[in-house]
């Protein structure tokens, strides 16, 4: 399909395959226009695209979509930002996945990236490096001393025992529709964090807020599990849910 790329003062159009990566586009845009793909910044409707994302996984781009390219400043005290890149092994019990990431990305962020690449929930990931488990979300890797070609070992806790979740509660979310649904209508909810993505669907179906169609949610720019709980996609209390119309056109998640 074609897209357009529309920068501050110009847009320019690009074929793209369903099944291609933002980071992929990123690279095409990079050839043909020389900007870094570390520089730019793509989004659609404000919200950024991930790169370890491809095209089916955002069914809102479709023919012609407009997507927005800005450009990161370059800041000279900020030269040896990019020598910080590494490559590290992260390994599961049947399987190791190879994965890019910042000497001073964080444990949390080394979770998100694994849950991007491998759809592992982040709740259920226990990180450990030479036998040391990665238990601070808010350090560094350096400050564990990870370095290039480092070897991550993942855990999976086991969630199924009802006795290791913790006690349903009540969040207070909003979900806001785009701008060709319901005029970018804001609509506050306030649900328990054990019902699943199907059941909000269905209470704004019964409450009629929504018109019978299909619908898809996104949450921190990643779509969300029918059959998932609000818990286990990480809804807190006062976070927006995005929706769209349309549904997941291949196996997105495994």
């Amino acid at each position: 399909m074609r897209i357009v790329i529309t920068t501050r003062i110009n847009q320019f159009f690009l074929d793209v395959g369903a099944q291609e990566s933002v980071v992929e586009i990123k690279r095409k845009i990079e050839q043909i226009h020389g900007v870094p793909v570390a520089l730019q910044i793509l989004t659609v409707s404000g919200w950024e695209l991930v790169d370890g994302l491809d095209m089916e996984d955002y069914p809102i781009i479709t023919e012609g979509t407009k997507i927005d390219l800005t450009i990161k400043p370059v800041e000279p005290h900020h030269s040896n930002h990019y020598n910080n890149k590494m490559q590290i092994v992260v390994k599961f019990s049947a399987r190791r996945i190879n994965i890019e990431v910042d000497q001073t990305d964080t444990v949390r962020s080394l979770k998100e990236k694994i849950h991007i690449i491998d759809s592992t929930s982040i709740k259920r990931m226990t990180l450990y490096f030479l036998g040391t488990e990665l238990n601070d979300d808010f350090k560094n890797l350096n400050e564990y001393g990870i370095r290039e070609f480092s070897e991550i070992i993942v855990y999976l806790k086991n969630m199924n025992r009802s006795r290791e979740e913790p006690p349903s509660r009540k969040v207070s979310l909003v979900v806001q529709t785009s701008s060709s649904l319901l005029n970018g209508a804001t609509i506050p909810l306030e649900m328990r964090d054990a019902n699943t993505v199907n059941d909000l669907k269905q209470l704004l179906l019964s409450r009629k807020i929504l018109p019978i169609d299909d619908y898809l949610f996104i949450h921190r720019q990643r779509i969300m599990r029918d059959s998932c709980s609000l818990r286990w996609h990480g809804v807190e209390n006062g976070d927006r849910l995005y929706v769209f119309k349309g549904t997941v056109s291949r196996g997105a998640f495994v």
